[in-house]
């Protein structure tokens, strides 16, 4: 049997525990958010159409709330097994930014979680609007301090290696903060967090629409939903593309797999379908627009795009999980836009509450945000290989050197097994809630002509007919 290398193992095992954790506190960014408008809505017009709309949503935010706290918790485990010579190495300079995320935004929002939860009841309302407001925020000053740490990796600045003590010393915290990529990291993942918990709402809203079901409510969280799609989609591709100006500026081998592009030059095509042959450093079945990643990159069609032979091969990340990525999440973010769009039109006509084909895709699209998120991430961490700290420090000089790829082998299979019962069961108490659905009003006339065989839709103002109480 042939030996495993334990770096790969390792890389694999927190691969697949990060892409678990993330899910859960891109949502809990958007739901937060989405609480906050719709209990400040309740507030402003005392409709208790808002509180119903919030007490359904805030129980799948505590759920996903959960979900992310017990995965975060195994990924500081990893660092101090797996990745034993990055946290020392790494350790006075990410240890601190790890800390002020527990110490400003993990202690705000446990702290006040509680009254989000359970103080309906037993505090007013303005009090239970600022614990909303306090853990809406958390949850995005957590992102604030986790981006901070990951963009100091991919573009490290503000602190030097000592040789004699074998670790980074800061030198300015304000630079390792701020580093170059951290404020476009930054705003393209809160944006991608609400944008995927939009499009999350949008698609709960819309099975409640077809299905006829608590549909008073689902117009109100469908409108609000559609209207951040159409605002989130351009902005998202508009960050998007600032994003990949700075990152062709420090991480120019990054866009060059990216593109898969292998040669410096100018005029460089937009690459729609290849198979990138990285032992032959060419590209199989390539199709593709000549000049337009050029453009795109350098806003020049005569522009210069870096290739992959810039770089010698043991500096080249992988180049088809990192092209194949990239062409997913630009793939999504064109049908957000789309979607943003056709609701913008159907908004404009009368008939955003009615018309089938929106809703049907909304339902469809409704995990799709986050499958962009996931796919974001392998770009921009699988993008960064072959260092951990970009430039400074190699994966296979992170690894811890008592860990053997047969332990490392057994913890993947029990992470597997684990995990996938702990998202089966997510899941299963997802559908449940929602299948349980919001308590209704009194009175809730069915979304669309159509919804159920037979079905006519009656005025709002309607008495409704004997047994639908």
């Amino acid at each position: 049997m042939p030996d495993i290398d334990v770096v790969v193992l390792s890389r694999l095992q927190f691969a697949f525990t990060i892409s678990f954790h993330i899910i859960f506190p891109a949502l809990t960014i958007g739901i937060s958010g989405f609480l906050v408008f719709v209990e400040a809505a309740w507030l402003r017009t005392g409709d208790e159409a808002w509180r119903r709309l919030y007490q359904f949503w805030v129980r799948l935010f505590a759920l996903s709330f959960g979900m992310g706290v017990v995965s975060g918790i195994v990924l500081s485990y990893e660092f101090g097994t797996n990745w034993a010579t990055f946290s020392r190495m790494v350790g006075p300079v990410i240890g601190p930014l790890m800390a002020y995320e527990v110490l400003t935004a993990f202690f705000m929002e446990a702290g006040f979680l509680g009254i989000m939860l359970f103080g309906w009841d037993k505090v007013g309302p303005r009090l239970h609007f600022l614990a909303t407001c306090l853990v809406g925020a958390g949850t995005t000053v957590s992102a604030f301090w986790i981006i901070a740490a990951n963009s100091w990796m991919q573009t490290p600045q503000g602190a030097h290696f000592d040789a004699v003590a074998g670790h980074f010393m800061p030198d300015d915290w304000l630079a390792i903060i701020f580093n170059p990529s951290f404020p476009y990291r930054l705003s393209h993942m809160v944006t991608a967090a609400y944008l995927s918990s939009a499009l999350l709402i949008a698609g709960v809203s819309a099975v409640y629409l077809l299905a006829g079901r608590h549909t008073v409510l689902a117009r109100k969280s469908y409108s609000i939903a559609m209207w951040a799609v159409l605002v989130l989609a351009p902005l998202q591709i508009f960050i998007g593309d600032q994003h990949g100006l700075n990152v062709l500026e420090h991480q120019p081998v990054k866009v060059a797999a990216m593109e898969a592009n292998w040669e410096r030059r100018s005029g460089a095509p937009i690459i729609f379908f290849a198979i990138p042959d990285a032992e032959n450093e060419k590209n199989q079945f390539e199709v593709g627009i000549p000049g337009l990643a050029s453009l795109i990159l350098t806003h020049s069609m005569k522009g210069i795009v870096p290739g992959l032979k810039d770089v010698p091969k043991a500096d080249r990340p992988p180049v088809g999980v990192v092209f194949w990525s990239f062409r997913v999440m630009v793939g999504l973010g064109l049908l957000f836009l789309l979607i943003g769009g056709w609701s913008a039109y159907a908004r404009w006509r009368g008939t955003l509450g009615t018309d089938k084909w929106l809703m049907r895709l909304s339902a469809a699209a409704a995990p799709t945000g986050l499958v962009a998120i996931l796919a974001g991430w392998y770009v921009a961490e699988v993008g960064r290989q072959p260092y951990t700290v970009y430039g400074h420090l190699r994966t296979a000089d992170s690894i811890s050197p008592v860990v053997d790829a047969g332990a490392v082998t057994t913890s993947l299979a029990i992470f597997l097994v684990v995990y996938g019962g702990l998202f089966g069961a997510y899941i299963y108490y997802f559908i449940k809630i929602v299948r349980a659905g919001p308590k209704s009003l009194e009175a809730d006339p069915e979304a669309i002509q159509g919804a159920r065989p037979g079905l006519v839709i009656p005025p709002e103002d309607a008495p409704l007919p004997e047994g639908r109480a």
